[in-house]
């Protein structure tokens, strides 16, 4: 009886080793086979990617939330939402001021190292999270893997949708790897749709973070978000040259003018005439208007951070303010 224990032991213990000796990539989902592939390709073992998409806690846990908002009702929602928001933050303006001389080391290095306005940054940093005020509540790999698991690729945004949480739950493992962080114990805190820290980045711009402080950059942590933002702007899209706050027009008229011209008409934009990947026309509000011409590229820019035009146009509208505020003589006591 001992020695068919024995040998039952041997006999189980080899199929585990079997089990759990990854040399590959194959699973029943092909899409954890194209990302095991894509992560093996750049450096993760095989053993990691496997023990992280076979774990329970990351591809067996989904959040509902995300599934929920991420239906197209509700983005159409949340960007008739963004100009409220725009209006709201204003009184915020403060506490962006006071942010920029807390934080003027980080932001004096943001502009000579990148060429972006420490307020773009500000006013970014305070649409994104309140400058992190806001605490984030989900879990950005499960995030994606619930997109990723439930997406039924028929539209060309479902295909992209897919296709994203693809690239993203991909970067989330090649970055916890390279942290040498075990599977289980990769948790990054995101938005509803996988955003991660003060700047609110998707995993797969991680390669635009930046740090202070010379190390890995930790985007839960001020100075680095600072500075990751911007990097993320000059690299992405090209922003290398500071605003010169006097060449823009009345940014308040322009948004209100902005506003009016989103409510009459269904699809516009505020820089573009038509969308290059799909060919979907616009109404573009800056079209035959050369006073604006400055502002519109700047908006451009900022737009490759959000591409809606409501948020860059916010964004602007923020620093803006925060400029004159800090343009202000200082009281003496």
């Amino acid at each position: 009886m001992k020695i068919f224990s024995i040998l039952f032991l041997l006999i189980l213990t080899t199929q585990l080793f079997a089990k759990y000796s990854y040399n590959n990539c194959t699973f029943k989902n092909p899409h954890y086979t194209e990302i095991c592939k894509e992560v093996v390709k750049h450096g993760v073992s095989y053993k990691y990617a496997n023990q992280f998409l076979l774990s329970y806690f990351k591809t067996q846990k989904y959040d509902e939330i995300t599934w929920k908002y991420i239906q197209p009702s509700k983005i159409k929602y949340h960007r008739k939402k963004e100009r409220q928001a725009n209006n709201v933050l204003v009184k915020f303006v403060p506490k962006m001021v006071a942010n920029l001389q807390e934080y003027k080391h980080a932001y004096d290095l943001a502009e000579l190292k990148y060429g972006v306005n420490r307020e773009i940054i500000a006013a970014i940093l305070l649409k994104e999270t309140k400058l992190g005020k806001i605490k984030p509540t989900h879990d950005a790999f499960i995030v994606f893997n619930t997109i990723l698991t439930r997406t039924k690729p028929k539209s060309s945004r479902e295909k992209w949708l897919l296709n994203m949480s693809k690239t993203n739950m991909a970067s989330i493992i090649e970055h916890c790897y390279k942290e040498g962080v075990k599977p289980e114990q990769c948790n990054l805190p995101s938005s509803y749709a996988g955003a991660v820290g003060i700047p609110q980045f998707m995993p797969n711009s991680f390669i635009y973070t930046d740090s202070f402080y010379g190390k890995v950059a930790d985007l839960t942590k001020m100075e680095d978000a600072i500075l990751s933002a911007a990097k993320f702007l000059h690299k992405k899209a090209k922003f290398n040259k500071l605003i010169d706050w006097n060449k823009m027009p009345d940014i308040q008229k322009v948004e209100s003018a902005w506003y009016a011209f989103e409510f009459e008409n269904e699809n516009c934009s505020f820089v573009h005439e038509e969308n290059k990947k799909t060919g979907k026309k616009y109404r573009c509000f800056t079209k035959g208007k050369p006073e604006l011409n400055y502002l519109r590229e700047y908006v451009k820019k900022i737009m490759r951070y959000n591409n809606s035009s409501n948020y860059a146009i916010g964004v602007i509208r923020l620093a803006y303010e925060a400029h004159k505020a800090l343009a202000k003589p200082s009281r003496s006591k």
